[in-house]
């Protein structure tokens, strides 16, 4: 197991599906899988989709980084294998945070340089 750091900057910049993740997550109850693909997709109005190998390797990676916690309830009543829920930590939170900061710098100065068209 990695070390758990605490200083979000040492794990910027994320991997898009981690920021996706840990984006769908919010500060909510815990999501199983299924349930985290259908939020990448709906609060990105479908433009964004992360399939299943790419969720659960991001997800192990995550647990193992303190990003987020995995859990089992008892009584699940799927019928198959249990179904593991994750829920974003603090640590998780300040990730985000500081991408979303990172990213913001990065289009501050796309707008600066006019990349979005019109006039200057």
């Amino acid at each position: 197991m990695r070390r758990l750091t605490r200083d979000p900057a040492e794990l910027i910049p994320l991997k898009p599906s981690t920021y996706q993740v840990l984006l769908a997550l919010g500060d909510g109850e815990a999501m199983h899988g299924y349930a985290i693909m259908q939020a990448v997709s709906a609060m990105t109005d479908g433009r964004e989709a992360i399939l299943p190998g790419t969720l659960y390797a991001a997800l192990a990676r995550m647990v193992d980084e303190g990003l987020v916690t995995e859990s089992t309830p008892k009584g699940d009543a799927s019928g198959g294998p249990p179904r593991r829920y994750y829920q974003r930590t603090r640590f998780g939170r300040a990730v985000a945070r500081a991408e979303s900061e990172r990213l913001r710098a990065l289009l501050d100065v796309a707008r600066a340089q006019n990349m979005f068209g019109g006039p200057k």
